[in-house]
């Protein structure tokens, strides 16, 4: 089992920057990708960016490429995801997932372990 706990959201105005931390407890993110996804009222989950167990492969939604970066510290068992340029459409509850794939996947449906999200929230 992997625990997942996400943390770093808040209420930020268009334009500013947020870091969201995903900290890994249990049998940790080893050999394992990592994935954040986004799921806004209404919407349905969409992936945002992945990384692969070494970090040597990273992948982004178009709509976030060139605005946020996905990093991860396999020492201190988290994934980061640091947002800039933030946009109302941004808004959203972040969650990352992890397992069993050591490569980058795209959908929800290719993790296993889910943490319980935290609100972004973008004002215009």
């Amino acid at each position: 089992q992997v625990q997942l706990v996400e943390s770093g959201g808040g209420l930020v105005q268009a334009g500013g920057s947020l870091r969201l931390s995903c900290a890994a407890s249990g049998r940790t993110f080893n050999f394992r990708a990592v994935g954040w996804f986004r799921q806004a009222p209404g919407k349905e989950r969409e992936f945002v960016a992945g990384i692969s167990w070494g970090g040597g492969t990273t992948d982004y939604a178009d709509s976030v490429k060139g605005r946020f970066a996905i990093s991860r510290d396999n020492v201190k068992n988290t994934v980061y995801l640091q947002m800039n340029n933030l946009k109302p459409d941004d808004t959203a509850v972040y969650s990352c997932a992890t397992g069993p794939l050591a490569n980058v996947a795209t959908m929800p449906a290719q993790y296993v372990y889910w943490g319980q999200g935290t609100q972004v929230t973008v004002s215009s």
